[in-house]
């Protein structure tokens, strides 16, 4: 399991159902290390810390298998015309992860880097800003029906992280799979 990118925001203005809203889903992949505290990642901005961010929200993984449906979807709702990649960061994510699926991710589990530790805490809701950003109506939709939702961190050991990095997984008490939380919440 490895680290493919690391990403980080500030919050902006944002066109979503047809109004301006701030909005920090907006991502960019960092070259280095990058400073991880108790909040998250340094340099990162969240714009409703009521449904991202804080202490259990603090830092945002996504499973970067996801990327070729995204491209996908995209392109049957005609609006990527092109066979251009999505860039890391662009579901809002803060860390870009190959290797770990949410079905074989636990509330609990913790995820060991060489530097920090963070605990898995919940999987990510779309909100009506992810469909202004992946640009159709139906891509929070899409995010349901398919499970491709990463989850939440918590940060129990600060430090830092860097693209590249290969991490462990040590398992929680395995009491609620990310995949039945997910599915269970938009019931």
């Amino acid at each position: 399991m490895q680290v493919t990118h690391v990403n980080i925001g500030t919050a902006r203005p944002l066109m979503a159902g047809g109004r301006r809203v701030l909005s920090g889903i907006g991502k960019h992949a960092v070259a280095g290390p990058v400073a991880v505290g108790r909040m998250g990642l340094a340099g990162d901005e969240q714009a409703d810390l009521s449904v991202h961010g804080g202490l259990d929200k603090a830092v945002y993984a996504y499973p970067g298998e996801h990327y070729a449906f995204w491209q996908a979807r995209r392109q049957a709702q005609g609006v990527s015309l092109f066979d251009e990649d999505l860039p890391p960061g662009f579901v809002g994510e803060n860390l870009t992860l190959h290797g770990l699926l949410e079905p074989q991710v636990w509330v609990g589990d913790r995820l060991h880097f060489p530097d920090c530790s963070l605990r898995v805490t919940e999987p990510r809701q779309p909100c009506f800003k992810f469909n202004a950003v992946m640009g159709y109506a139906g891509a929070a939709r899409d995010m349901v029906r398919s499970g491709a939702c990463g989850f939440y961190l918590a940060v129990v050991q600060p430090g830092s992280i860097a693209p590249g990095q290969a991490f462990t997984l040590e398992p929680g008490r395995r009491s609620l799979a990310i995949a039945v939380a997910f599915a269970s919440a938009r019931r």
